[in-house]
């Protein structure tokens, strides 16, 4: 039963992964904290493990998404060419700095995060048509804070690199594919970082490696890499308001469902 929760997961997340370029953390990271929860895992640390095998899960649900958007020739190589190595960067960052948050903090870091881009993408709804993607630094020192943000909460980085690409005026459906490639180097290097600092902790569960939780990583990237070209296709074909209303409305419920239950 435990299993078939995670091949549930990682369905939802493989559609949402296609469909809004996030790679699914945003849910991966709730569903399996409240999984998590339930099984006994040690509380200290569910976060850091929901966290961690999220992120390990979106090295493949990224692969999957990108190559869908790619057919429909909605990724931009050279921008993700210009941002990864300091996208690596933060992540790296990231992944090292947050075994030493408490789990609760976590949890609120990652609720506030949501709800403030759901308000953002909610009531700035268009582009100055004059903004474009800034100079090579500025770019850069985005990448890292990209990066960092995603790791500590366990994401893509698309909740972050879709709102802030749209910003730069790039069309959103171009947004979400060049955001689900953008999710593949920060997955990576998350899954490393999130091994390492967690190699060393003690009553971790069983079957686990770092911050890893590997059945249920085997259940979501299972399931995801199959239903990540639906998502894909399906944002192929819905207008754009419709696209940017739906995942603004996705981080808010997420975000204040998870106020809710720290409060």
């Amino acid at each position: 039963m435990e299993f078939l929760y995670y091949l549930a997961a990682g369905a939802a997340t493989g559609v949402l992964s296609g469909l809004f370029g996030i790679g699914g953390g945003v849910v991966i990271v709730s569903i399996l904290a409240h999984l998590f929860a339930g099984l006994g895992f040690p509380e200290s640390h569910i976060m850091h493990i929901a966290l961690g095998t999220s992120l390990a899960s979106i090295v493949f649900t990224s692969l999957s998404s990108a190559r869908a958007h790619h057919r429909k020739d909605n990724v931009d190589f050279p921008l993700i060419k210009q941002l990864a190595p300091t996208i690596v960067l933060g992540t790296l960052l990231g992944s090292l700095l947050v075994a030493q948050i408490h789990s609760h903090a976590l949890q609120a870091i990652f609720a506030i995060f949501l709800t403030t881009v759901a308000c953002q993408m909610l009531f700035k709804l268009s582009p100055n048509q004059a903004r474009r993607v800034p100079g090579r630094w500025l770019n850069g020192v985005m990448g890292v804070i990209i990066g960092f943000i995603s790791s500590l909460v366990g994401i893509g980085g698309g909740t972050v690199s879709v709102p802030y690409l749209h910003y730069c005026n790039i069309p959103l459906k171009r947004a979400i594919g060049t955001s689900a490639a953008i999710g593949l180097p920060i997955a990576l290097a998350g899954t490393i970082g999130y091994i390492y600092t967690g190699w060393s902790v003690p009553s971790l569960p069983a079957n686990s490696l770092g911050f890893i939780y590997l059945p249920a990583l085997a259940g979501i990237a299972l399931a995801s890499i199959v239903t990540a070209p639906w998502g894909a296709a399906l944002a192929h074909r819905l207008p754009t308001p419709i696209l940017r209303r739906l995942f603004a409305c996705l981080l808010l419920a997420l975000g204040l469902n998870m106020l809710w239950k720290i409060i």
